[in-house]
């Protein structure tokens, strides 16, 4: 990536030096070429008036602003087509000594525009070498000494020219370092931007591999850094996620075994020992029962929480009174109560609460919040359950006494594997309660939560839809 970044860079140094060039060559120089031409149209036409009705040669005001008009060479012709003065900004030439300056009215003479000359007729021109302008002329027919005349401005480019290709050698040394110092710069760059890519990568495949202590280590303020930091983050969230996942597999099969021992051990004793008396043999069978089915729940917890998780949960809805859902929960939940010296406690409208869900699916939330609330609750008190209608639906409330849910491990406590040890009491089940009722109740458009206050803990989900 480093290789295409830098080549990326590069190609627009590139383009960028290119278009410098371009602009140079094809803009810029005739830029320079058509404002000194337009410069000498304009001077030309102040006195263009003045060249009709006066005589050059007794004006030297209107000599001198002629002159300088050209900046360059004036040429001056007879009526006979031949030159006879020459000056060079506003200086007269020796035309016996200076054999240059000759040969510019040569050119001129043999060019196309000899015939305008000789007729007394202006013309303009550009004369070119190639693709350059050479030179600009411009032939107007005047009087001097009182006789018909021709007068032609010869501007040459040669002096622009030279300016102009000395810029441009500089130029080419400035794209050649620029060029050097722009590769140099990028390589930097693309490693500075690379580096800290491959690190993320280095570490993100470590924690695909496996290795959840790895990290980038980027200390960075910028889109970068934040990236870093969010790759730690989900490393700590997956350590996290694979100790409660050891925890649970540890405490499942903890849960496991002791209903197998005990069923085993009391299937042996009924077969060998209490077969012939039926009240002890009635006694361990049905503890064999009670064991095999707590198994059974501890292993639809786990099946259904892997069901939901798939994205297979599939509700049935219909109408259903709420509180009649409620309320046999709670007696159904009543002998565990019992078994653990606590006490149920319904609280309810009096009057029906039909409700648009899945009966079975409410069962199992209020089923796992009460299941909840029995191991996080010490001996002899009371749990209450509440369901009430107001202006935002229906709410029901399982409500605890004990020590508050510490702060930070309230919103962790609907993820998968979590369990709240802020009761030091009964540990049963199998960490997943929480989490399944989360994603039913998510499923059913409910929002839930958990309130602790005046030394009572609050869990409690709300629907708002109330069907008419």
């Amino acid at each position: 990536m480093a290789i295409l970044l830098w080549g990326i860079m590069m190609v627009l140094v590139l383009v960028t030096v290119v278009f410098m060039w371009v602009f140079q060559i094809h803009f810029m120089e005739r830029n320079y070429i058509e404002s000194n031409i337009s410069e000498v149209q304009t001077q030309v036409e102040a006195v263009l008036d003045d060249l009709k009705t006066e005589d050059l040669a007794y004006n030297e005001q209107l000599f001198s602003s002629l002159s300088q008009a050209a900046d360059g060479k004036l040429l001056i012709v007879n009526s006979s087509g031949q030159m006879t003065d020459l000056y060079t900004y506003g200086h007269p030439i020796d035309l016996a000594e200076d054999r240059s300056n000759v040969q510019v009215w040569e050119r001129i003479a043999n060019g196309p525009d000899y015939p305008s000359i000789r007729a007394g007729e202006p013309y303009s021109r550009e004369t070119r070498e190639g693709s350059r302008v050479i030179a600009y002329e411009q032939g107007i027919p005047i009087r001097y000494y009182g006789e018909d005349a021709y007068l032609i401005l010869y501007h040459a480019f040669t002096e622009l020219y030279t300016v102009l290709d000395m810029n441009r050698q500089q130029l080419m040394t400035l794209t050649v370092l620029l060029t050097l110092a722009a590769a140099v710069l990028a390589g930097v760059l693309s490693k500075l931007f690379t580096n800290p890519i491959l690190a993320i990568k280095k570490a993100v495949d470590a924690l695909a591999a496996g290795d959840l202590t790895a990290k980038p280590g980027l200390k960075r303020r910028d889109e970068i850094g934040q990236l870093s930091c969010s790759v730690e983050k989900l490393g700590q969230a997956l350590q996290r996620v694979d100790v409660l996942r050891k925890e649970v597999i540890a405490n499942v099969s903890h849960e496991l075994r002791s209903p197998l021992a005990l069923i085993g051990g009391y299937a042996e004793m009924v077969r060998d020992i209490t077969w012939k008396d039926d009240a002890q043999r009635e006694e361990n069978l049905n503890l064999i029962i009670s064991e095999a089915n707590r198994m059974s729940v501890m292993v639809s917890d786990i099946l259904d929480y892997s069901q939901l998780q798939s994205g297979c949960l599939q509700l049935n809805r219909g109408v259903y009174d709420l509180c009649e859902i409620v309320e046999n929960e709670v007696h159904h939940c009543e002998q565990s109560a019992q078994e653990n010296h606590l006490t149920l406690s319904f609280d309810g409208p009096g009057e029906e609460l039909n409700v648009r869900v899945d009966a079975l699916k409410i069962s199992q939330v209020v089923r796992n919040l009460l299941n909840n609330a029995i191991n996080h609750t010490k001996d002899g008190e009371t749990i209450t359950v509440s369901v009430a209608k107001d202006r935002q639906g229906c709410l029901v409330r399982v409500v605890n006494p004990g020590e508050p849910i510490p702060e930070e491990d309230r919103a962790i406590i609907w993820e998968r594997y979590q369990r709240s040890q802020h009761q030091a009491g009964r540990r049963q089940g199998t960490g997943i309660g929480l989490s399944i009722v989360k994603t039913i109740l998510d499923a059913h458009g409910m929002t839930c939560g958990v309130d602790c206050q005046d030394g009572f803990t609050c869990f409690w989900f709300r629907y708002s839809e109330i069907p008419s």
